[in-house]
């Protein structure tokens, strides 16, 4: 049983310098050194890391490639965060709230900043047209649930993976709690997919390419060696949905950009053209 904690009248940054993940946090935003991020040839660029919140956005890229739209190529660099890089002048620039993914779109004059993974989302959908029902019911319930992500993933992540898979100490309470609210997000997402074949109905679109990441890849056994603690092979419609989904070519390329671990054959630290994918998928056993 840990000590009780009684909290201070006025709170104070008392990090211990243990955790790599805590050093990085502080309660100041703002720039923590000087750097110019790099430009490339193509009229968008990416600044990210392949953590599930950026490969929502390569995904997205992936698949509007794959549909032959030439105007969405793009340049994707390595932002490491555990080395603080989306501290730098040239990132809090774009992104004042110093995470990642973040995107400038020089097709626009002036350029445009974009920043939040659901919102470089609808940038892109709208900007080609592809992956958000234009109107109706259809562009609602595809809202909806791209809105269900960004409010229910910080639970899973910070929450839950953070306690379950980062935290020095393991707790109790804490990995109680948000365990409990991850299942109850898993059996709302199950409930949905029971009934359609999409998250946001019969049609594949953004909402997917922002769940899949997090929800897809943690019933997949790829998010914080989690699967049987959770028992997600109860989540058969997850499960369909999610291997539907992993099956597609631009989701497995999608989800190997600005990676930087793992097997040779799933590292893309930086992505300029279609070649840097293909070299490194050419390594997959077969």
């Amino acid at each position: 049983m840990a000590a009780e904690y009684t909290p201070p009248k006025i709170w104070i940054n008392d990090t211990d310098g243990g955790n790599k993940w805590a050093n990085i946090n502080s309660p100041e935003s703002g720039a923590r050194h000087e750097k110019t991020l790099p430009v490339g040839e193509h009229s968008l660029q990416l600044y990210s890391l392949a953590t599930p919140n950026g490969q929502k956005v390569t995904i997205l890229l992936e698949e509007l490639l794959a549909l032959g739209i030439k105007d969405a190529e793009y340049d994707a660099y390595l932002i490491n965060i555990g080395e603080s890089e989306q501290f730098s002048s040239g990132f809090v620039d774009v992104n004042p709230n110093s995470k990642i993914p973040a995107l400038v779109d020089h097709s626009i004059d002036p350029e445009s900043h974009v920043f939040e993974s659901a919102s470089i989302l609808v940038h892109l959908a709208e900007k080609f047209g592809q992956f958000l029902p234009k109107e109706g019911s259809a562009r609602t319930q595809t809202f909806n649930w791209l809105f269900w992500a960004q409010g229910s993933a910080p639970f899973l992540g910070g929450g839950f993976g953070h306690f379950y898979a980062y935290a020095d100490e393991k707790q109790e309470y804490p990995i109680n709690r948000f365990s409990m609210e991850a299942k109850r997000q898993l059996d709302v997402l199950d409930k949905q997919l029971a009934t359609n074949m999409y998250v946001a109905g019969e049609e594949y679109s953004i909402a997917d390419m922002a769940i899949w990441p997090w929800y897809g890849n943690l019933v997949l056994g790829n998010l914080y060696d989690a699967a049987e603690f959770l028992q997600v092979e109860s989540y058969t419609n997850v499960l369909r949905w999610a291997k539907m989904l992993e099956a597609r070519e631009a989701v497995q390329r999608g989800r190997i950009v600005n990676r930087s671990w793992g097997e040779e054959w799933e590292q893309v630290p930086e992505r300029h053209s279609a070649e840097d994918i293909d070299m490194v998928l050419n390594k997959k056993p077969k």
